[in-house]
């Protein structure tokens, strides 16, 4: 039998292609689960009965939360990406990781094949096709769902056929949750017009009361909450339980797909949201203007690149590696007022914060330098314009 890696989630399209790959084609499936923040115990051992009932050889089911953090949700942090400067690239992000630990995984056990349920009309096909590629490609890509041009009544009348007993009725939304923000589908994403109501949001608006947290940073990365040191991981997820209930990084994100249509896609991301605003507002303490100018550029451009699935490319890299050497003064504490709905950025406080006094404060008496030296620095960097107005008049 031909081994098969299938990544699994324990949906529709991907419960289908275990039950078609194995009783149809007669693959040896592996059913393999990457989890990047969205599954606890009790629903990966779910997902496993349901892998091995459909008829796969084995399951395994892959954490890859920390990995996700260390390869990924690191340097979204760093670059304080937000695609359209809106989505803090929750899914694509996860995609991602979950293509790197499929790929390895099947090399590790030495299969022929690896299969996604992805259709032929996301995002998703490509970036799973792509790292598949060039992590493996002695391995062959199986996609049922796109291949077949499969509907979803379709499948499930194949399986119900097959006296598969699931309930496969659609939620009236599609969530999918990680460690970096949870995405939210329905009818209303599918038109230009109309909002998610309050139901469609996995976390119930029902704190009221302000509170203010302390979010530490050491060198871009968050260290400690309300002065209680943990691991980035850990402060991700507190953050999430404590300001989601706020209704806290709800919004819809309008974009552009890898293939060339527009989409539009409800999150909520409380957490992420929190930490790169505050992570922005302390290098904007902490960091030079050029030093801003040049990362904007370059973020932008990770993220992007991150989205369209080239997270592979070298030039990845190459930002990684300037991302990360510009939070080398990226330390201190941020303070955030919680709030219904929004939050507040009240200040920050830092060993590293450029507003130093001693040198004079913005629309205040100066203290480095004599009136004279003022008029001078400005006589000086008026050469340009008074120079191009000359020839011009002339």
């Amino acid at each position: 039998m031909k081994k098969l890696v299938l990544a699994y989630s324990g949906g529709l399209d991907t419960s289908y292609c275990a039950h078609y790959l194995t009783h149809q084609e007669g693959y040896e499936v592996h059913a393999v689960t990457v989890n990047t923040g969205g599954f606890d115990a009790a629903e990966l051992q779910t997902i496993e009965q349901k892998a091995l009932e459909l008829g796969a050889a084995s399951y395994t089911a892959i954490d890859a939360v920390d990995s996700f953090y260390d390869k990924v949700v690191k340097y979204l942090i760093f670059g304080n990406v937000l695609r359209n400067n809106t989505y803090p690239l929750s899914v694509s992000a996860e995609r991602i990781v979950q293509a790197l630990e499929i790929a390895q995984y099947a090399r590790k056990i030495g299969a022929t094949h690896i299969a996604h349920g992805s259709t032929g009309a996301g995002n998703d096909q490509v970036r799973f096709d792509l790292i598949f590629q060039v992590l493996a490609p002695e391995a062959e890509i199986i996609t049922p769902i796109r291949d077949r041009k499969l509907s979803r009544e379709s499948e499930i009348e194949y399986l119900q056929s097959h006296g598969i007993p699931y309930s496969w009725e659609k939620a009236k939304y599609s969530i999918n949750k990680g460690l970096w923000g949870t995405s939210v589908g329905g009818d209303e994403t599918l038109t230009s017009r109309k909002a998610l109501p309050e139901e469609a949001y996995p976390t119930p608006a029902s704190q009221t009361e302000p509170r203010t947290v302390a979010l530490e940073f050491q060198q871009g990365e968050p260290v400690a909450l309300d002065g209680k040191k943990a691991s980035p991981v850990a402060i991700i997820q507190q953050l999430e339980a404590l300001a989601g209930p706020y209704g806290i990084g709800r919004d819809i994100h309008v974009g552009d797909t890898i293939i060339g249509i527009k989409g539009r896609v409800g999150f909520e991301a409380a957490a992420a949201l929190i930490i790169l605003k505050a992570h922005h507002l302390l290098e904007k303490h902490t960091l030079s203007k050029w030093q801003q100018f040049q990362k904007e550029q370059l973020a932008n451009f990770y993220g992007m690149l991150l989205h369209e699935g080239q997270y592979l490319d070298e030039v990845m890299r190459n930002i990684e590696a300037f991302l990360s050497d510009a939070q080398r003064k990226v330390s201190g504490t941020v303070y955030v007022r919680l709030l219904p709905y929004r939050f507040e950025l009240e200040g920050i406080a830092s060993e590293n914060d450029l507003m130093n006094a001693s040198f004079g404060s913005y629309g205040e008496m100066n203290k480095g330098w004599s009136a004279e030296e003022a008029k001078g620095f400005i006589k000086i960097l008026s050469n340009p314009g008074r120079i191009a107005r000359h020839v011009q008049q002339s």
